[in-house]
């Protein structure tokens, strides 16, 4: 709660303050990390990295390669992120969006670019989100991101060995590649969400307990998280399909088609571990009511058989005249203790065997010997 409660107030401060920022302006946030940035140009049989180039060498380099992907991490550097705005003609609003964080996914097409914001999720330490902005143009794909460390990785790794698609294709094959990461790394996350939930499952019928159901709490709300990232991405990546613009080739979008169905399937598997979670703390809080009423249960039972014995007992522990014959002469019997004590065993078995019939007690073992004779 405190840090649902920090998130807020964090939200709200930052759209407050950009609530008078003028539009177009990209000054740096408080909060944003020192930018870091690498470039790699491909085409024509060559691969290219740089880290860290001059707004100038950056120039260079797309001059000499064919193609080429930027990838920035962190936000401090406003005036390297004006130079790449002047560079490549990224819009101004486009720009303002990149730098304001806490924005849904969308697509924006820009006529020579196209923006596209998604959502990409960090499971370490704990389950948190951080936005990606995306340029795609003619020549050149642009990543922009919050914190340093993606699910990029991979397709680095592919562009460096100077083979496959990835390279021969155009640059709306790489930003689908990126697209394509983004979302499959979702799917390792819902499935570790979804280990939890067995584990948390098999647990709740043998010791229910209130840190179980603070478990389910958190894990819905990250469920909740996954569904307002996957969600407008769905609806952005269906946008790029019909979008009508030369910077997505056909055969791209029939990849980008099978990036939809990805989205599809996670909102699906969302939506059931979520209906999973308020199931399972429905059969949490019944399983604590049922454990619950069994105490209630063998509580009554016992004050109920000890009711008449303690009766009993008050009454010949009274004291009376033995000698008079109408004041209990059993007392002065001498089997009368004996006598006492049998009425009281035998009061205790007959409410024991009226409970039994009633299927009051021990109902399990009468249900499990009635299986085990009709076997």
């Amino acid at each position: 709660m405190v840090r649902k409660s920090r998130k807020r107030k964090h939200a709200y401060a930052v759209n407050v303050r950009n609530r008078f920022k003028p539009p177009g302006d990209i000054s740096q946030a408080p909060e944003a990390r020192s930018s870091q940035w690498q470039v790699i140009g491909f085409g024509a049989g060559e691969v290219y990295r740089e880290s860290q180039p001059s707004l100038q060498r950056i120039r260079e380099i797309r001059e000499r390669y064919p193609k080429l992907w930027l990838n920035v991490d962190g936000l401090g550097d406003t005036s390297f992120l004006t130079g790449l705005g002047e560079i490549f003609q990224l819009h101004p609003l486009a720009l303002e969006d990149t730098v304001n964080q806490h924005q849904l996914a969308k697509c924006e097409d820009y006529g020579d670019s196209i923006f596209f914001v998604s959502r990409m999720l960090n499971a370490e330490p704990r389950l948190e989100s951080e936005q990606l902005a995306m340029f795609l143009g003619k020549d050149f794909v642009i990543t922009i991101q919050e914190i340093p460390g993606d699910c990029f990785q991979p397709i680095r790794d592919r562009l460096l060995k100077n083979s496959g698609r990835l390279v021969a294709g155009s640059t709306d094959f790489l930003a689908y590649s990126l697209l394509d990461s983004i979302v499959d790394s979702y799917f390792p996350i819902v499935d570790q969400l979804a280990d939890r939930l067995d584990e948390i499952e098999d647990v709740i019928g043998q010791r229910p307990s209130q840190s179980l159901l603070r478990q389910l709490h958190a894990i819905r709300n990250d469920l909740l998280m996954i569904r307002r990232a996957i969600r407008p991405l769905r609806d952005a990546v269906n946008q790029l399909i019909r979008e009508s613009t030369d910077l997505i080739h056909h055969e791209t979008r029939l990849y980008l088609r099978d990036c939809f169905d990805h989205c599809q399937q996670l909102m699906d598997l969302v939506e059931t571990y979520r209906d999973l979670c308020s199931d399972m703390r429905d059969y949490h809080l019944s399983m604590i009511s049922f454990r619950m009423n069994e105490i209630m249960k063998v509580l009554t039972i016992i004050a109920t058989i000890f009711i008449p014995l303690s009766f009993v007992a008050s009454v010949y522990g009274m004291n009376f005249d033995t000698e008079h014959p109408w004041n209990m002469p059993e007392l002065g019997w001498p089997y009368g203790y004996f006598f006492a004590l049998g009425m009281m065993v035998a009061v205790a078995l007959g409410f024991i065997l009226f409970f039994w019939r009633k299927g009051w007690i021990f109902a399990a073992d009468m249900d499990h010997d009635d299986r085990s004779g009709k076997g």
